[in-house]
């Protein structure tokens, strides 16, 4: 009786194939995990990249911002003054005497000169010029009505007036200040002063830097970038356009075209990355970090826009260095695992030949023992595929691990948000207790010491939560408490879900109830089924996750529910296959809800999927034994 088999039989029995399964999902699952390094690393060196950036555009917006209120506080006195003198005065008393009228035109005229503005004039109290600095001109204001203008306006209501706009005589724009010109108790006129700001754009666009000025409306009229002005960084409704022809403020109809902003990023509340229209339609639309802070005192917001051009540089060269390190390490394990694998081979033929050598002896000396022989080469086999399964279930064991660490590695950057609380809160606490004990206030200190304790406290439920997440679920099926199990994995992705806008809600129908379970394996189901809410409801207006948890008879159900667009027929058949997904491609490798199917199969229980759930999307429910006796 010949009890040998060859080679490619052996090749094709089932524990060949786990053996190829097996190498393709760790080869799957290294690949995921290389790509996932090189991304952070990518994003990583982005956001220091950012970080500098920010600081530099806003000291350089510091640096501008003061110069510019610099140059309007300059003037800012001088409408009061002019208001003051005799002069002015009497020529709003005696608007026809030729003499007054002379006289208040050369100390006008003087005036301007010496402090370097465009003009001077005073006006009576219908808006008429009496006299002007620029008498002389063929531009002259003398005997032209300004009653419409706002500056006009609120001074002769009292109120010091600021405008910017277009002349209406000179086309040119310029920085009106305005004060009323008192007699007593009486407002006579106003006398206003016009200053030209275009020595600050000839300075800006020297500076390679670029920098606008914007009106309350939006409006950009002051540019390091001649082509930028006049221009809109929003939409003007009609109201606004109607009020400007009245005011007249850029001209009697104004052409304010948009200048083609388009938000790609929010970083804060005045920082954010934007793209601006190319001027050759062909072009790569060139993308700035916008820093943009108040002008006092004036309604107008002064933007610096920084190149993020070295931003994008930095994360590159970051990647690319994360990505040369894997490739040296991959390299490196390859070559262990070929030496590995060639003195396994060597050893397996050896123990063939061996085998051989001692069936031609047992055939020859014992046939009649041939029988014995084959029952121990099938106990044999029995043994070798007990040893397969175990293999098989160490295997699911690494994968369920190796999913939750990358899970983990998702919310890092929200468990840092988590930590960095309670870390500066210590910070601060500990440098108060030391300034306490200095000055001999221990009751104060201890107070100190007792909030330092509480927050120590806190930082170990956060990382207590993290090490019994990371734990490996090897312990046996016990009845657990289901809502402090769903209430961790909530806070393991809550600040995720918050990040991304996502309103995250639980309804505990039936509180309190117990079920059969691994602790560590139903919270990563539960964690992947939030994070695959949370991608399904991407792009919806209000997003919203509901985790419902309630009894049904001699079950337990925790279903997540969201307001997504649900998933269609056909992918709804093959959702707990390994390797599909509905994501688009890079994604995901669409071996979450498998591995999880996996997970509360092994203690008991079952994952479902409903097409149309509460929320009109998606629903998953995880089904579990109740415990009868804490039910009861």
């Amino acid at each position: 009786m010949d009890l040998t088999c060859s080679a490619p039989d052996l090749a094709r029995t089932p524990s060949g194939h786990r053996g190829h399964l097996g190498r393709y999902l760790g080869i799957a699952v290294a690949s995921a995990a290389a790509a996932g390094i090189v991304w952070a690393a990518y994003l990583t060196g982005e956001a220091s990249a950012i970080r500098s950036l920010r600081e530099s555009a806003d000291q350089r917006l510091a640096t501008y911002s003061a110069a510019l209120e610099s140059e309007l506080r300059r003037f800012e006195r001088l409408p009061r003054i002019v208001a003051m003198d005799p002069r002015v005065q009497r020529v709003l008393i005696a608007p026809k005497d030729s003499e007054a009228i002379k006289l208040a035109n050369d100390y006008l005229e003087g005036a301007s000169e010496r402090a370097g503005s465009a003009a001077i004039y005073a006006m009576d109290r219908d808006g008429t010029t009496l006299a002007s600095s620029n008498w002389r001109a063929t531009t002259s204001f003398v005997g032209k009505t300004f009653g419409f203008r706002p500056y006009f306006q609120d001074a002769i209501g009292g109120r010091q007036g600021r405008f910017y706009g277009v002349g209406t005589v000179t086309q040119e724009p310029g920085y009106f200040l305005a004060d009323a010109v008192r007699i007593g108790a009486d407002v006579t006129g106003v006398a206003a002063v016009k200053i030209r700001l275009d020595t600050l754009d000839a300075r800006w666009a020297g500076s390679n830097e670029k920098l606008l000025v914007v009106d309350g409306h939006g409006i950009v009229f002051l540019s390091s970038e001649p082509r930028w002005k006049f221009k809109t960084l929003r939409g003007l409704s009609q109201e606004v356009v109607d009020r400007l022809t009245t005011t007249r403020q850029y001209g009697g109809e104004p052409s304010l075209p948009p200048l083609g902003v388009q938000s790609l990023r929010e970083i804060d509340d005045t920082t954010a990355v934007i793209a601006l229209e190319a001027d050759d339609p062909g072009a790569l639309a060139p993308t700035y970090m916008a820093h943009h802070g108040p002008v006092a005192d004036t309604g107008w917001r002064l933007y610096f826009l920084a190149d993020m051009s070295p931003v994008r540089a930095t994360a590159r060269n970051s990647a690319i260095v994360a990505a040369l390190v894997l490739g040296v390490v991959a390299l490196l394990g390859l070559h262990l695992q070929q030496r590995a694998r060639s003195a396994a081979l060597a050893s397996a033929a050896r123990s063939a030949l061996q085998r051989v050598n001692d069936e031609l002896e047992q055939k020859v000396s014992m046939r009649t023992l041939a029988l014995s022989d084959a029952n121990g080469r099938l106990q044999d086999e029995v043994a070798e595929r007990q040893r397969a399964e175990q293999t098989l279930q160490s295997t699911l064991g690494d994968l369920v691990q190796t999913a939750k660490m990358a899970v983990l590695g998702q919310m890092s950057a929200s468990v840092t948000h988590e930590l960095n609380q309670p870390l500066a809160a210590l910070r601060t606490l500990s440098d108060n207790t030391l300034t306490l004990l200095e000055r001999q206030r221990y009751e104060d200190a201890k107070d100190n010491l007792r909030m330092i304790g509480k927050t120590t406290a806190r930082l170990g439920d956060i990382t207590g939560q993290l090490k019994q997440f990371a734990r490996r679920c090897d312990g046996g099926v016990e009845a657990e408490q289901i809502d402090e199990v769903l209430a961790d994995a909530m806070l393991l992705v809550r600040q995720h879900l918050q990040s991304r806008h996502i309103r995250l809600e639980q309804s505990l129908v039936d509180g309190g109830v117990r079920a059969f379970c691994h602790v560590n394996g139903l919270e990563q189901v539960l964690i992947n089924l939030l994070s695959n809410a949370a991608d399904a409801v991407e792009g919806v207006a209000d997003p919203l996750v509901d985790v419902v948890l309630r009894r049904d008879g001699a079950f337990v159900l925790v279903e997540v529910h969201d307001n997504g667009p649900g998933i269609g027929e056909h992918a709804a058949h093959r959702l707990f296959e390994p390797f599909f997904t509905t994501k688009h491609r890079g994604a995901g490798l669409g071996l979450g809800l498998a591995v999880s199917n996996e997970i509360v199969g092994s203690f008991g229980a079952t994952l479902s999927f409903g097409r149309s759930g509460r929320l009109g999307g998606a629903v998953f429910t995880v089904r579990l034994r109740a415990d009868d006796a804490s039910h009861a």
